[in-house]
């Protein structure tokens, strides 16, 4: 809009000469003399000196409107140029990267409070504040009260912010790559962010690959605390065991009456019955049970009874290796049925193929009802459906169907009564990489390269609950024992846990150096365990949201599968050093000191190392110089393959250890 527009007609010679200085100010000036703000200052005078104060008004108006839109637009355009360069950087940058919008967004939005802009402020808020949700929810709480120049000067948070920088550790690479973009863009969006940046952030450089500075707590307000992730991880979650259905309670007491009475007294011990920490049955609801529940349950107690007692003290579990052979590189997941009769893989030439694990002969619908198919009297059964490799497969827990999802954005339900597709469900925007059935079948999660993990029930080709919140793909993901959580795993380098009821996360575990590419909770639902591209294991109290200790062993490299023994004393986990290793999930945490010692040795610190060639194995091509490798000191065996990256641990109902992987050529 033209400024001078609503000027009065004039025929005075000198007010028509300074109309035109002011419209061309090359017309009675040299080029540049006048700033934007000058003609501004030139005309308001003028007209005041000419007493038009309802123009002048009106203009003055224009005015400040103006510069409080144009002081919006630069921290909005800075902050939005700033978010997009991280997002485009590469997955090892980008976790780092997205750790500096959380400063540069708080002091702009106090940046525009400062200079009077409101109105800017609060929408700049509103638009950009549930970016930072989970990590520092009670701190955008307290700054959305802060609207006001005063409040700067009497707010605590606001005060605490203003005088001290935020710290964030940053890796020497990722370091340039930022200083790079401010420079390089300063004439643009740059300067804004650059003067942020120095004037309110502290940013400690650290030798290594990115995200090797940035643990847990080592971000904040220098003098306000890493709380942000605690405050956060404090909500409330229910992790004991989901209530059992009255009446399946009933029916299986009355068929072991009648058929196995001595397996009473176990069922009795075992069953799952409601506690204040265990959530509501109407939160998941569940179809009615049917009598191969009831088969079921007396099953799960005859194996029950066979398990075999893990642990330091008792026994080291049996591992039985499968390798598969002839894939070419093609098999990229590998999943065992719960009953332990079956093993599926997902291939990159777009189809699933199943095996008898005891040579029994899969036959499918066409022989049922006359026909005939190919691989009528084999062991094992191609599923053809998916239009792009495959990513990720799960069996439901009584073994009757397979989950599979793909590139191709699907994810199929396949029967293993008739070895075809049931459905497929579609949702996700990009790759889907993992899929889970629920303990309980009925409800399955996916987790996509669209950065959100999907909740779904087989009844439903649409899904229930979509858990957004991840900065990168969402690489793995798997259930709560009482199917009332979800957690993910991320190439963020963070796990999520959450809410199913809500749909929302109730925890994050921040403190990988690496994508996550396996989670798995403890069978009492109070420990989560995860690993992935750094070749660690982290364990975490659910409850706390803290770290209890850090297990290394695997050699360079990644960690694709991890799975706890039955009575959750022992964990597995598998990777790409061609090893299956087994751990001692209780040494170093606070219930081994509650416990004390053990076999006679003082309990050692959770960083505790030792040197040692791999026991209860062959080390297989693992090992570091000299065959020895750097292993915590829960490290209790590792077996060996020669040229098998291990793709997936299970451990059955009696505690016996089976793995796969495709030997590589």
């Amino acid at each position: 809009m033209n400024r001078l527009a609503a000027l009065p007609y004039t025929t005075n010679p000198d007010d028509a000469q300074l109309i035109v200085m002011a419209q061309n100010p090359a017309a009675g000036a040299p080029p540049g003399q006048f700033s934007a703000g000058e003609l501004n200052r030139i005309v308001l005078e003028y007209l005041n000196k000419k007493g038009y104060t309802r123009t002048e008004a009106m203009l003055r108006v224009e005015a400040e409107g103006g510069r409080a839109s144009e002081g919006q637009d630069a921290y909005e355009r800075a902050y939005k140029a700033l978010r997009d360069f991280a997002d485009e950087s590469l997955d090892l940058y980008k976790p780092e990267l997205r750790r500096i919008l959380y400063p540069v967004f708080v002091h702009s939005y106090l940046n525009l409070i400062q200079k009077g802009y409101v109105e800017a402020a609060k929408a700049f808020f509103d638009k950009f504040s549930n970016e930072h949700t989970i990590q520092h929810q009670s701190d955008l709480t307290r700054l959305r009260a802060v609207v006001l120049p005063t409040h700067l000067d009497t707010d605590p948070l606001a005060k605490l912010y203003r005088s001290n920088k935020y710290r964030l550790r940053m890796s020497e690479t990722t370091y340039h790559l930022l200083t790079n973009y401010l420079t390089e863009n300063e004439a643009s969006n740059g300067n804004v962010s650059m003067g942020l940046i120095n004037a309110h952030v502290a940013i400690d450089r650290v030798a290594g690959r990115p995200g090797t500075g940035s643990e847990e707590g080592e971000e904040g307000i220098i003098g306000l605390g890493g709380g942000a992730i605690d405050d956060f991880n404090a909500q409330a979650v229910k992790l004991g065991p989901f209530p059992m259905d009255p009446e399946l309670v009933k029916d299986v007491e009355s068929e072991l009456r009648m058929t196995e009475a001595d397996l009473l007294p176990e069922f009795m011990r075992v069953k799952q019955e409601g506690s204040e920490d265990s959530p509501m049955r109407d939160n998941i609801p569940l179809p009615p049970h049917k009598g191969a529940d009831v088969r079921a349950e007396v099953e799960n107690l005859r194996e029950i009874r066979k398990r075999v007692r893990l642990g330091p003290q008792a026994a080291k579990p049996s591992v039985c290796i499968y390798t598969f052979h002839n894939t070419y590189d093609g098999l990229n997941c590998v999943d065992f049925s719960e009953d332990a009769s079956l093993v599926a893989g997902g291939f990159g030439e777009s189809y699933v193929r199943v095996w008898s694990l005891k040579g029994e002969k899969l036959v499918g619908a066409q022989a049922k009802y006359g026909g005939q198919h190919p691989e009528d009297g084999l062991s094992t059964r191609r599923m053809i459906g998916h239009s792009g490799p495959v990513y990720g497969v799960s069996f439901s827990p009584d073994s009757k169907y397979l989950l599979s999802c793909s590139e191709d954005k699907s994810v199929r339900l396949w029967s293993m009564d008739t070895y075809s597709s049931i459905v497929a469900y579609k949702g996700h925007t990009h790759p889907v990489w993992d899929v889970k059935f629920s303990p309980f079948g009925h409800y399955f999660a996916t987790a996509s390269g669209d950065q959100t993990a999907k909740l779904w029930s087989t009844e439903h080709i649409y899904p229930l609950r979509i858990f957004a919140g991840h900065l990168s793909d969402v690489d793995t993901v798997s259930f709560h024992p009482n199917s009332a959580y979800v957690v993910t795993g991320s190439s963020d380098k963070t796990c999520r846990l959450w809410d199913v009821q809500r749909g929302s996360a109730v925890r994050v575990f921040t403190g990988h150096t690496g994508g996550v590419l396996a989670t798995k909770i403890s069978p009492d639902g109070k420990w989560l365990a995860s690993a992935g591209e750094d070749g660690t294991i982290k364990i975490w109290d659910i409850g706390s949201g803290k770290k209890l200790k850090d297990m290394r062993g695997h050699q360079r490299g990644y960690i694709y599968s991890l799975d706890w023994s039955r009575d959750g004393a022992v964990i597995v986990s598998g990777g790409s050093d061609n090893t299956v290793r087994v751990w001692d999930a209780k040494k170093n945490t606070p219930v081994e000191k509650e416990e004390g010692v053990v076999n006679g040795t003082p309990i050692s610190g959770p960083d505790m190392t030792r040197n040692m060639n791999g026991t209860g194995g062959t080390a297989g091509g693992a090992g570091g110089k000299d065959g020895k490798m750097l292993e915590t000191s829960d490290h209790m065996a590792a077996f060996g393959t020669k040229r098998t990256p291990v793709y997936k641990v299970h451990f059955t109902k009696r505690n016996l250890v089976l793995a796969a992987g495709a030997i590589t050529n």
